[in-house]
Parts: C-alpha cells; sequence; structure tokens
C-alpha cells in the first residue's frame, strides 16, 4: 500500500515532499522515484495536497494560484501540528508544491529549516491554457505527462502506466473544478508573496530540458531571494528526480545536511 500522510516512515529530520500540480497526480506516484531512497537519510512525510488524491473533496471556494499555495501551507502546518513536528525541511515540486513551500517559508519561517523548490515554484507566468481538461482521454494524459521528461522513450512503460492511474484520478468528481480554479487569473485576493523576506536558505534546481518552465523563471526566483541558489541538472526535464534521481537525490541530501 502507498504510504499515506499520516505514515511516516525514515529516519533522522523530519522532510515534507510536496508533490506537483498536474491533471490526476497523488503523492505516491510523484515521488515513486526517489522517497525510499530519501528515507535512508530523514523521516519523509508525503501528504496528497489539497485539491489532489485523497484531498479533493473540501477544496471549493479557492480560486488562484496564490489563494491555493496559502491554504495548502496552512494544510501542512496543520500536518506538522498533528505529528508534533517543530521544525521540518521541505522540498516542493513545480506550481503546486513549490508555491505551496514559498508560502510555508513566508507564513510560518520558524517551522522551517531549509528548502528545496523545483521548476520554478509556480512563480513563472500563468499557462495559456489548463492542461489536459479541454479533451480529457488517455492520449491527452499521455501527452501532458510526456512533456515533463526530458527524453519520453527513456520513461516509456512509466509513462503508460502514470497516464492510466492519473486518468482514473483526474476524472474524479470534482477534480475538473478544482484544477481549473487553481490556475483561474482572478482579481483581488491574496497579495504576492514578498520573497525578499523569506530568509531561510533554498535550493532552486531546473531541469536542463525543461519543456514545461523556462529556466530564467528559476533564475528569477533566486534573484528575489536573499539565501536563494540555483542547480540547472543536466539531462534532466520539468521532473528532474524521474529523469536524474541519483543526481536529485545527492543535490537535496548535501544541500539539506549542510
Amino acid at each position: 500500500m502507498p504510504a499515506t500522510s499520516d505514515e511516516f516512515p525514515g529516519a533522522g529530520p523530519a522532510l515534507v515532499l510536496l508533490h506537483g500540480g498536474g491533471p490526476g497526480v497523488d503523492a505516491a506516484s510523484n515521488w515513486a522515484s526517489v522517497r525510499s531512497r530519501l528515507s535512508a537519510e530523514f523521516r519523509c512525510l508525503t501528504p496528497d495536497l489539497l485539491g489532489f488524491g485523497t484531498q479533493i473533496a473540501g477544496s471549493g471556494g479557492l480560486a488562484g494560484p496564490r489563494a491555493w499555495a496559502l491554504a495548502r501551507a496552512r494544510q501542512v502546518l496543520h500536518l506538522l501540528d498533528r505529528h508534533g513536528l517543530e521544525r521540518v525541511h521541505l522540498v516542493g515540486n513545480s506550481a503546486a508544491g513549490g508555491a505551496a513551500a514559498l508560502a510555508l517559508l513566508s507564513v510560518a519561517p520558524a517551522r522551517i529549516e531549509r528548502a528545496v523548490v523545483m521548476g520554478g515554484a509556480g512563480t513563472g507566468p500563468l499557462p495559456p491554457a489548463v492542461p489536459f481538461y479541454d479533451h480529457p482521454t488517455k492520449v491527452s494524459m499521455r501527452a501532458t505527462l510526456g512533456r515533463l521528461v526530458a527524453d519520453e522513450s527513456v520513461h516509456g512503460d512509466l509513462l503508460d502506466e502514470l497516464a492510466d492511474l492519473r486518468l482514473r484520478q483526474a476524472l474524479r468528481p470534482g477534480a475538473e473544478a478544482a484544477f481549473r480554479s487553481m490556475f483561474a487569473d482572478v482579481a483581488g485576493g491574496p497579495p504576492p508573496l514578498d520573497l525578499a523576506k523569506i530568509v531561510h536558505p533554498v535550493l532552486v534546481l531546473h531541469g536542463e530540458c525543461d519543456r514545461v518552465s523556462p529556466v530564467e523563471v528559476s533564475e528569477r526566483l533566486v534573484d528575489a531571494l536573499p539565501r536563494g541558489r540555483l542547480e540547472v541538472v543536466p539531462g534532466a526535464g520539468h521532473w528532474i528526480h524521474v529523469d536524474q534521481p541519483d543526481e536529485f537525490c545527492k543535490l537535496v541530501g548535501e544541500f539539506l545536511s549542510a
């Protein structure tokens, strides 16, 4: 059985892994390529974030990426309280997990030691179109997932398997409405984060071959973070942890243990 947010295996410092924001994603499938390795160094907590996996219900009323990021930050804080964790490390993937990690660093700085964010952490422009849901088929899901890796031919079996899983999850009741609201361009709402006030060490990872978010997004993010550091990972697409799992775990482990 995949580990749920209430299971906390591993040893060492506590590490919360916050998954990405593609249609039909969940924590177990997102981190499958690296979780066992990271659990050799850290006690890994991998929650499904609001709007995905087991957390679709009850996420109505949110609109726009900033509101969703703050709501997910509050969700993680409740999780930390439930586990009695005062301070943790974070790894945040892309526009869901990365944005939630930045929000946590901003609203609850005392609860976080260090953070790693990936693929621009949702700080780039909104996508011109919402992925997948205009044509919700296995073919379009497979194409959506294919853009996340550097070379689809290397991961063909994995992508086929994930396309089946994520298609089922993306078509659950409420999933489409939640997903569309995450990328809504809304007026008002929470103000943008002041990245200059985030004083934690933050490692920003970006795949050299990322076809979802250009590396310039992460370059601008690092420029705005007082203690940000950029690592561009050769041979990796948007899914750095899938394309280059050894290098990903090495960079994360060294940074969080510094």
